[in-house]
């Protein structure tokens, strides 16, 4: 299995809107790309800033240019993204996933 990850940030006042987006766009994009298990949205608030990172887990790396295209390092975005955020990646990195150990219960 292998990890996608992204990071962004928004103003801190933008990040259930931002969010919420997410959900209609991008995270909706990946449950729709076969070989796509799943993504995991981190948010942390510091100040008047909220930072984003997402981790999506994917089964090999063509499932991902299925999402991605064919330059799998360069972030995926979306028409409204310059709305919400203030700062993000360009590129993402990309990890295997050595262990497995996350209790979900």
């Amino acid at each position: 299995m292998l990890v996608r990850q992204w990071r962004g940030a928004t103003r801190a006042a933008d990040r259930d809107d931002y969010l919420a987006y997410l959900e209609r766009t991008g995270l909706r994009d990946y449950a729709g790309t076969p070989g796509n298990r799943g993504v995991l949205t981190l948010t942390r608030t510091d100040g008047d800033r909220t930072e984003f990172v997402l981790l999506s887990f994917w089964d090999s790396l063509d499932d991902i240019k299925a999402f991605a295209g064919e330059d799998i390092e360069r972030a995926v975005f979306y028409p409204e993204d310059d709305r919400f955020l203030v700062d993000r990646d360009l590129h993402v990195t990309h990890f295997e996933v050595a262990s497995d150990s996350v209790r979900t219960d």
